[in-house]
């Protein structure tokens, strides 16, 4: 039988919301910590397919989230295509060549990057139990270009939104390459056992509304298509952050199933503007469950209470802040599950 989230994201809801937060296997978690430790960097953890396993179910383990979502980096993509992939301490990825240097055809695939990732759901969806849903992921074409093109992430975008009214042409050409490379990423995951996928798109908010339509919503509708032609009951979570009022015309256009709410924007409005009956994500801020106080417990309810006339899956508006104690995760949890 399908778990409460897998019944949500396909249009049901269930006694309670499910619940799990986006990086949920990660840096907060002191046995996270302690792997990281004897394995070495970022991507050789997420390469190692045993480790990347235990990372991912650490978080199920210790807290019984209704999803498992994988333990990877919106990057493979990029690292797939031919670029060099590394995660420095203290600056975060880095990219290169970028491709303000060279040209996307100029770089030599390296399609076998993606093979320990599909081996890492295989293995955790051996030893989850049936009521946990298997989550993979994917970044958005936009997202993934904008570090593709600048080599590293930036606070505005600068790079990829200034090729995108300079050479539009090439733009598009970049995110075509990333959308097929994407629907062949997913289509692997799902093959090996995960039964929902979330589109990122961290940087969706940058964009000006007519760029939003054709560097958001054009992409992620055509990944979207894709997978519903090969894999027509898996659910598409899509995230488009910072998308504001444009989110509607995501959630109406792209043909997700669920969108992600970030913690910028009201539930109120949200259940009241985005398409009836289409399950809603979020959106707790991860600040305020970093700070824990006394309002932790008022906004979770408040949350709950404005999305509980549709399918909700609670979750944060972001990933969880990496100094985030772990008793309020478990405070968090209370209140959901209260």
């Amino acid at each position: 039988m399908p778990g409460l989230l897998l019944d949500t994201l396909n249009g049901k809801r269930g006694p309670r919301a499910p619940v799990w937060l986006m990086r949920q296997a990660g840096r907060y978690l002191p046995e996270y910590r302690e792997l990281r430790s004897q394995k070495g960097g970022f991507l050789e953890l997420a390469y190692d397919s045993e480790a990347a396993c235990e990372v991912t179910l650490q978080p199920i383990e210790r807290f019984g989230f209704d999803g498992a979502i994988l333990f990877s980096d919106i990057l493979i993509v990029p690292h797939a295509l031919g670029q060099h992939l590394e995660f420095l301490a203290g600056e975060g990825p880095k990219l290169s060549p970028t491709l303000l240097e060279t040209a996307l055809d100029a770089l030599e695939p390296h399609p076998e990057h993606y093979e320990p990732i599909y081996e890492t759901v295989r293995r955790c969806r051996a030893r989850l139990g049936a009521e946990t849903t298997m989550l993979g992921f994917a970044g958005s074409p936009w997202t993934v270009a904008t570090y593709m093109i600048a080599g590293e992430g930036s606070r505005d975008q600068h790079e990829a939104r200034a090729l995108a009214y300079r050479d539009p042409e090439r733009l598009r050409a970049i995110l075509d390459r990333i959308v097929e490379q994407t629907v062949t990423y997913l289509r692997g995951q799902i093959d090996a056992g995960a039964e929902a996928v979330q589109l990122f798109d961290s940087w969706a908010g940058s964009l000006a509304p007519d760029q939003f339509e054709k560097q958001v919503i054009a992409p992620n509708a055509a990944i979207v298509a894709a997978l519903k032609q090969s894999h027509p009951d898996t659910p598409v979570i899509g995230f488009p952050k910072g998308a504001g009022e444009k989110l509607p015309s995501y959630a109406r256009e792209t043909g997700v199933d669920a969108v992600g709410l970030d913690e910028t924007l009201d539930p109120v409005w949200a259940a009241r503007e985005l398409p009836a009956g289409m399950p809603v994500q979020g959106n707790l801020d991860p600040l305020l469950l970093l700070a824990g106080n006394g309002d932790l417990e008022t906004r979770v309810r408040f949350i709950l209470d404005a999305l509980q006339d549709r399918p909700h899956v609670f979750n944060l508006g972001h990933g969880i802040d990496r100094r985030t104690p772990i008793e309020h995760v478990e405070r968090l949890l209370a209140a959901v599950r209260g």
